[in-house]
């Protein structure tokens, strides 16, 4: 991999970077378990309450996964706002966590249903998500833009 102002990018960076990828990728899967436990109904105990703990968990290990800088020192600013806009989305999901625990405190004394408990956090998650997919298209779509602007194979 090479970077565009300062040649090849060092292997510590490209290591950080996979371990970040992979951090990320565990904390999206969290909260993918999390949000499909309540259409396995009681084959799980109770969904509902177990399923806020889980989404958390994910939501936290991804955010704290996009805390971590895996910038180049001279890749652009472009690239570091997209990098961003996936902190972003994480910040969307530990919303969507706050909102599964008010909710499920708020409608804890009459049955509801799990959509009335979750119609806040599917919304937030929803909004983390396309964030998320967004912004990695555009990073990787950055990236071989900017390595086949200064020279580099792709």
């Amino acid at each position: 991999m090479k970077n565009s102002a300062t040649g090849y990018i060092s292997p510590a960076l490209a290591r950080r970077r996979k371990y970040v990828e992979l951090a990320a990728s565990l904390g999206l899967m969290l909260v993918l378990l999390s949000m499909m436990a309540p259409f396995f109904g009681t084959f799980l105990g109770n969904p509902i309450s177990w399923g806020g703990w889980v989404y958390a968990a994910g939501a936290l290990v991804y955010t704290a996964a996009r805390v971590v800088n895996v910038n180049a020192p001279g890749d652009s600013l472009r690239l570091r706002r997209m990098r961003r806009m996936e902190f972003m989305a994480g910040v969307c999901f530990i919303v969507g966590a706050a909102f599964w625990f008010y909710k499920l405190n708020y409608f804890q004394s009459v049955f509801s249903g799990p959509l009335a408990v979750l119609r806040q956090t599917v919304a937030f998650t929803m909004a983390g998500a396309v964030l998320q997919i967004v912004a990695s298209w555009m990073i990787a779509a950055r990236m071989r833009k900017e390595m086949t602007d200064n020279g580099g194979e792709r």
